[in-house]
């Protein structure tokens, strides 16, 4: 077992059992991609099991902090067993589940999905990547299911020193799918579609949206950065009279007017809109229209803090202009998925875009992903997706 000895000083997050890592933390050791290490502090106390990445900042993630605890096949099915135990307790309303959480879960670098008979995986990590065979047995033999298909094709490997790649891992089958989600019916492809095939982390914001627009009565509906339109289909499941689909990709609007028909909707309640989010938002402003609902759910604007100053200045123009075109009254749900900007600086960011647009919003709600992604008390950076529910006053 090759030891990691980090600097004087630099053990105190992995005391708080944090598990990263950085280059600059190590004062010697090194090892292959994936080899699992033995965490030292500067005075050779252990600290815990990690796996090496020799290419990425983050050096090291931590598998355990038991030194008892051994990282072999036993581990990885307990982490499994223990993470989908959580999924079974929680009453989700839908069969499309995030299992797997990456670090919240105790297992950096993976994620899995699960959309009904099938599950989608990323190995993100070089640990992750390691033990990837034993990973992809375990799960099939805990869920009982015998379709597992690879999305390791996120920028976030290149970082690891790793391959993006894609394909059926075990089992294989057509890649278009549909799950149900609080009564409703969504389509998805686990190959083409974004992350591991959908969007999961918003599943309970989309069904709070379709109340809120039944509460307060919203009829016309601007979906921004709609991808596959469930946003659309909680604005009509919850009485609006019609809703605008707004994204920049043909094939995801498609697949949005799918989703629409899937749940009854008729074509007359809907129109789309193939433009880039910024342009149809001045377009409409010009044209003087206004809308009783809107959602902005960008892309991620800030991969690392680094960002967040642009970031920062992308986010306050969608937001400017998107409260300009609310009706007084109306409902916006603004959200960021970036990392790099907290929730506090996301309230500011909107609080200055209101302040810009001379329109002044009460906070009904602070909105964040769904339960099955969980964010750990020893792990804040996992809050990745925040978001405001805004009525306009």
């Amino acid at each position: 077992m090759k030891t990691i000895r980090l600097r004087d000083g630099k053990e105190r997050s992995l005391q708080r059992r944090h598990p990263w890592v950085f280059q600059g933390s190590i004062s010697q050791g090194q090892a292959e991609s994936g080899d699992t290490v033995r965490l030292e502090g500067a005075d050779g106390r252990f600290l815990g099991w990690g796996a090496y990445s020799p290419t990425s900042s983050i050096r090291v993630r931590a598998w355990s902090f038991d030194e008892a605890e051994a990282i072999d096949e036993a581990f990885f099915e307990r982490r499994l067993r223990r993470a989908i135990a959580l999924r079974e307790r929680l009453a989700i309303q839908s069969d499309g589940v995030r299992l797997v959480h990456g670090e919240a879960d105790g297992l950096p670098g993976l994620i899995v999905d699960r959309y009904g008979d099938t599950l989608s995986a990323q190995f993100l990590g070089a640990g992750a990547e390691r033990w990837r065979p034993v990973i992809a047995d375990a799960l099939l033999r805990i869920t009982g299911l015998q379709r597992l298909y690879e999305r390791s094709d996120a920028s976030t490997r290149k970082l690891e020193g790793l391959e993006l790649r894609a394909g059926w891992l075990r089992g294989d089958g057509p890649t278009e799918l549909a799950i149900t989600e609080h009564g409703w019916t969504l389509g998805l492809d686990v190959a083409q579609g974004h992350k591991t095939g959908y969007y999961l982390d918003q599943r309970d914001n989309r069904h709070r949206f379709s109340q809120l627009v039944r509460q307060l009565g919203c009829q016309t509906v601007l979906n921004c950065y709609a991808y596959t339109g469930g946003f659309s289909v909680a604005a009509l499941a919850g009485g609006a009279s019609h809703v605008t689909t707004v994204d920049s990709s043909g094939p995801a609007l498609e697949r949005a007017r799918d989703n629409l028909r899937r749940n009854g909707f008729d074509d007359t309640a809907h129109s789309f809109a193939d433009a880039d989010v910024n342009a149809y938002l001045r377009q409409a402003l010009a044209e003087g229209r206004q809308f009783d609902a809107i959602v902005l759910d960008p892309p991620k604007f800030a991969p690392s803090a680094a960002h967040a100053e642009r970031a920062s200045r992308a986010y306050k123009d969608i937001n400017r202009l998107g409260l300009k075109l609310l009706a007084p009254g109306g409902l916006l749900m603004t959200y960021s998925c970036s990392g790099g900007v907290g929730a506090e600086l996301f309230h500011k960011i909107v609080a200055s875009a209101g302040l810009d647009s001379g329109v002044n919003a009460t906070i009904l709600q602070r909105l964040e992903g769904a339960c099955d992604h969980p964010t750990t008390i020893e792990f804040p950076e996992g809050e990745y997706l925040k978001g405001l529910a805004l009525l306009r006053v």
